[in-house]
């Protein structure tokens, strides 16, 4: 069974103090699964998470936006799939294409000066949603706290109206729909349902 690996770290984690970003991000993978069954943090701000191979892109996604609702931090993250042929007592102990392809993409991403790459193994597939994900970096990765912010909501709730948003945040409804424009959320989400179509084609 095929199966995605996020391996990730916090960006600029040693000018916060872990409570700021730390309970964030456990919240949101408890409601993933389990620790260490299905993810881990270690390291102090480096994580490992297994997710279903069509919903990882999203996942990495809503990290991203609720790291970067945190003034000054982001994320970087490199996402793996294929086959586990290990399973041990967690998911950082665990093995296989998956986690070999997430780890290396994780380990490029630096010297590529990129915050999220996949790895599936098929090279044209790959370059394909690699390219598509670099240009929608352009705006994520720019992202201002209160469009994180934003993202992260839409992505809890796709089906909260704009008015329900307005009244979570004790804002107008004109100002949420001038965040979401800001914050490209109509391409992010072509983003992913394009992502969502297209990966099981290569990973069947």
């Amino acid at each position: 069974m095929q199966i995605a690996i996020i391996t990730g770290d916090i960006i600029n984690s040693e000018g916060h103090e872990s409570s700021e970003w730390l309970g964030v991000l456990k919240a949101y993978l408890s409601k993933l699964g389990e620790s260490p069954t299905h993810w881990e943090i270690y390291r102090g701000d480096e994580f490992q998470l297994r997710v279903p191979l069509e919903q990882a892109l999203e996942v990495a996604i809503h990290i991203k936006a609720l790291m970067k609702s945190i003034k000054g931090l982001d994320v970087r993250m490199g996402i793996g799939i294929g086959e586990v042929t290990f399973v041990g007592r967690g998911v950082s102990e665990s093995n296989g294409p998956a986690y070999q392809r997430s780890g290396r993409t994780f380990e490029s991403l630096k010297e590529e000066k990129l915050n999220l790459t996949i790895a599936t193994g098929d090279a044209v597939y790959d370059r394909t949603v690699n390219l598509i994900l670099k240009l929608a970096l352009g705006f994520m990765d720019d992202w201002s706290t209160v469009s994180a912010e934003i993202v992260a909501l839409a992505l809890e709730d796709r089906t909260a109206s704009q008015q329900e948003t307005a009244k979570k945040l004790g804002i107008q409804q004109s100002a949420v729909s001038q965040r979401q424009k800001r914050a490209r959320l109509d391409l992010v989400f072509e983003l992913l349902s394009y992502y969502a179509e297209t990966v099981k084609k290569v990973a069947p």
